[in-house]
C-alpha cells in the first residue's frame, strides 16, 4: 500500500484576528514539513476563528477572509513550504461558488468552507451548505447546499474531505461519498461537553468502517466566549480502530504514518454524482511516494476523567477570555465559601497567582472561618488578598435607608460588588462572578452583588459537582506531590452567603443533593413536573423548585457569561422567555 505521513494540526484560534490565526496555520506547517509530512489537515474555520456568529453577515469581514486565503497559499511557497498539501478551514462566500445562480440564494451569502493550498494558490474548495452558531446548532438564514464532496489525489491517494456536521448526518455524506477513497480527513469546531470525547471516538469509528476507509478528525482547541474547545483530534483505520489521539485542552501537532490503499480508477470529471451527491476531484499529486522509514508509532494521548475534563474545560475557558479580550489579572470577592474558593484555584491555574486578586469583605455577619479560609487559599496558592471591611459602609447606608430583612441583606452584597468594580477600574482587573448553576437556576443570588463580573467560571457547575471538582483538584495535587491548593475546611463546611446571623443556604434552598437531581430533570433533561415526579421526588418539593427556576430568568439573562461545560448551559443552550406566563401544573 503507498505511505502518507498525515499530520493534524490541533491549535488555538482567535476569532476576527484573520493575521494572527494565519501564522499558526504557517507554524503548524513548519513544524509539519520539518517531520516529513506530506499533508497537513487544519480545523474548521480555523483563519477566520469559530464561531463567528452574526460577523458571517458583515461584507468587509467576508471579503478579509475570502481574501486571506490565496495570500496564505502564497505564503506557504514563499517559506518554501509550497509541496506540503495544507487544507484549511476558513469563512467564505457563495460567489465563489460556480452554482450560486442556479442554487438561487444571495451572491454574498456566506459559507462554511475549507480549501486545499499547494504550490502557491488554491487548487480546489469544498463549501459547507450551513454554518453553526452554537446556539448550539442554530443556522445562519442563506447557505449554498452541501450537495457536493471533495476528494483530492495526493500522491496516489484519495483523499475525501468533510466539515464537522457531516459526519453526524444519517443517510448519504460525506463518510459515504470517502467508501472509493482511501482517507476522509475532517475537519472540526466542536465545543466541549461532558464526556463528548466517547461520542466522537464511537462515531468517527462508526464512520470509518462505513466507508471502509482511515478517518482523521482534527478539532480547534481553546476557549471562545462561553464555549471551550476540547481539540481530542484522532486517526482511526478503515476497522474504526484507534490509531492516534491527541491531549484534550491543548495545542498539539499529530503526525502520524499511515498505509492506504492507492487510488484505483481513473479520477472522474467533476461533478459525478455518487450517492446522489456531486463529487468534485483534484488531482494534486497522482504518483504514490517511494517507501520510507515510518516514524515511532503515534500515541494516544490519556483521557482525563470526566471531573478532571471540567476542571480543565473551565481553566482553558478563563485563561483565553481574559488573554483574547487584552487582560492579564482578574479580581474576586474570597468568602472563604466552596464556590470562591474553587474560583481562586481555577484562576490561579488559568492566569498564574501574580494574576489573581482576591478581595476578602468582612461584615458584622461574617464568620472568623471566612476569613481564615480565605487567608489559607491565598496561602496556598500565592494569590494576592486584599481585606476592606464593608460595615463601617454599611453602617452609612443604613443610616440613610434603614433597610430591613432581604434588602438589608443583598445591600451587602452590593457594597462589596461596588468595592470589587472600582478596584476594577482602578487597576484593571477582570472581575469574577463565583455563582454555580444551581443558584443561577434558582435565583439565589444578587443582582448588581454576587452577580457582577466580566465573567462566571463555574456558572455551569451544579454545586454537588462544585463540591467534587474541588475535591478532585485536590486530589490530583496530592498525585503529584503537591499541596492541595483548596482548604479541607472550605469544602466540609455548611454553605452560607452570611448576609444575617447564623444564615444557612439550606434556610432558602432544599439541600444540594436533592435540588440537583430535580435540577438534572427539570434544566438537563426538559421533563415537566409530573415527569419529574415520576422519578421519586417529593411534588411539593419539585413544585417549589420548578417555580423558582421559572421566576430567575430575569437574572439569568444578567449573569455574566462563563464557560459551557454540560449539555445544557443557560445562556445558549437555555433560554425561556422573561415574560411568561406558562407554569408547570402538577
Amino acid at each position: 500500500m503507498p505511505q502518507l505521513r498525515l499530520a493534524l494540526a490541533q491549535v488555538n484560534p482567535t476569532v476576527g484576528d484573520l493575521h494572527g490565526n494565519a501564522q499558526l496555520v504557517l507554524a503548524s506547517a513548519r513544524d509539519a514539513a520539518a517531520q516529513g509530512a506530506h499533508l497537513l489537515v487544519l480545523p474548521e474555520m480555523v483563519l477566520a476563528g469559530y464561531p463567528i456568529e452574526d460577523m458571517a453577515y458583515r461584507a468587509s469581514f467576508i471579503e478579509a477572509s475570502r481574501a486571506a486565503v490565496p495570500r496564505l497559499a502564497q505564503a506557504l511557497a514563499e517559506e518554501d513550504l509550497g509541496d506540503l498539501v495544507v487544507v484549511v478551514g476558513h469563512l467564505g462566500s457563495a460567489k465563489d461558488h460556480v452554482d450560486v445562480e442556479r442554487l438561487g440564494v444571495p451572491k454574498n451569502a456566506p459559507t462554511n468552507s475549507a480549501s486545499v493550498l499547494h504550490g502557491g494558490r488554491v487548487v480546489t474548495r469544498y463549501d459547507k451548505h450551513h454554518l453553526p452558531n452554537y446556539g448550539v446548532f442554530d443556522e445562519f438564514r442563506h447557505f449554498v447546499p452541501g450537495d457536493e464532496t471533495q476528494v483530492v489525489q495526493v500522491h496516489g491517494i484519495d483523499v475525501a474531505i468533510a466539515i464537522c456536521e457531516d459526519i453526524w448526518q444519517d443517510g448519504p455524506s460525506a463518510a459515504a461519498d470517502a467508501a472509493e477513497a482511501g482517507l476522509l480527513v475532517v475537519l472540526n469546531g466542536s465545543p466541549y461537553e461532558a464526556a463528548k470525547d466517547d461520542t466522537r471516538l464511537e462515531l468517527c469509528s462508526r464512520r470509518a468502517r462505513e466507508g471502509d476507509c482511515a478517518l482523521a478528525y482534527v478539532n480547534l482547541v481553546g476557549g471562545q466566549d462561553e464555549l471551550v474547545f476540547d481539540g481530542d483530534s484522532l486517526v482511526v483505520d478503515a476497522a474504526g480502530e484507534l490509531v492516534a489521539r491527541t491531549a484534550q485542552f491543548e495545542p498539539e501537532l499529530l503526525v502520524v504514518d499511515l498505509d492506504l490503499p492507492a487510488a484505483t480508477a481513473p479520477m472522474p470529471d467533476t461533478g459525478t454524482r455518487f450517492h446522489g451527491l456531486s463529487v468534485h476531484r483534484t488531482v494534486v499529486s497522482a504518483e504514490p511516494l517511494g517507501s520510507y522509514e515510518p516514524l515511532d508509532p503515534a500515541t494516544v494521548a490519556e483521557r482525563w476523567d470526566d471531573l478532571g475534563e471540567r476542571y480543565w474545560a473551565i481553566v482553558l475557558g478563563l485563561r483565553d477570555y481574559v488573554r483574547k479580550n487584552g487582560a492579564s489579572s482578574v479580581l474576586l470577592g474570597l468568602s472563604g465559601g466552596i464556590d470562591s474558593t474553587l474560583v481562586g484555584a481555577i484562576a490561579v491555574d488559568a492566569l498564574g497567582a501574580e494574576n489573581v486578586h482576591g478581595v476578602s469583605n468582612p461584615s458584622e455577619w461574617s464568620t472568623e472561618h471566612s476569613r481564615s479560609d480565605a487567608a489559607e487559599l491565598a496561602h496556598r496558592t500565592g494569590l494576592d488578598l486584599q481585606t476592606v471591611p464593608i460595615a463601617p459602609i454599611f453602617d452609612a447606608y443604613q443610616e440613610a435607608l434603614d433597610l430591613g430583612g432581604v434588602a438589608e441583606e443583598n445591600l451587602q452584597a452590593r457594597i462589596r460588588a461596588v468595592i470589587w468594580m472600582g478596584l476594577s477600574n482602578q487597576h484593571g482587573h477582570l472581575v469574577l462572578a463565583c455563582g454555580n448553576k444551581s443558584e443561577l437556576a434558582t435565583g439565589y443570588s444578587t443582582i448588581y452583588g454576587d452577580a457582577v463580573g466580566a465573567y462566571a467560571p463555574i456558572k455551569d457547575l451544579p454545586k454537588t459537582l462544585v463540591w467534587a471538582v474541588s475535591r478532585w483538584r485536590n486530589a490530583w495535587a496530592e498525585s503529584r506531590g503537591e499541596a492541595p491548593p483548596i482548604p479541607e475546611n472550605a469544602i466540609s463546611k455548611p454553605p452560607s452567603a452570611e448576609l444575617r446571623l447564623g444564615q444557612l443556604d439550606s434556610d432558602s434552598l432544599p439541600e444540594y443533593e436533592v435540588l440537583d437531581a430535580v435540577l438534572d430533570a427539570y434544566v438537563e433533561r426538559d421533563l415537566g413536573t409530573a415527569e419529574v415526579i415520576a422519578e421519586g421526588h417529593d411534588p411539593a418539593l419539585v413544585e417549589r423548585i420548578v417555580t423558582l427556576v421559572d421566576r430567575a430568568e430575569y437574572k439569568r439573562r444578567q449573569y455574566p457569561p462563563g464557560p459551557k461545560v454540560s449539555r445544557r448551559n443557560f445562556g445558549r443552550d437555555r433560554r425561556v422567555p422573561m415574560t411568561n406566563a406558562w407554569r408547570e401544573s402538577l
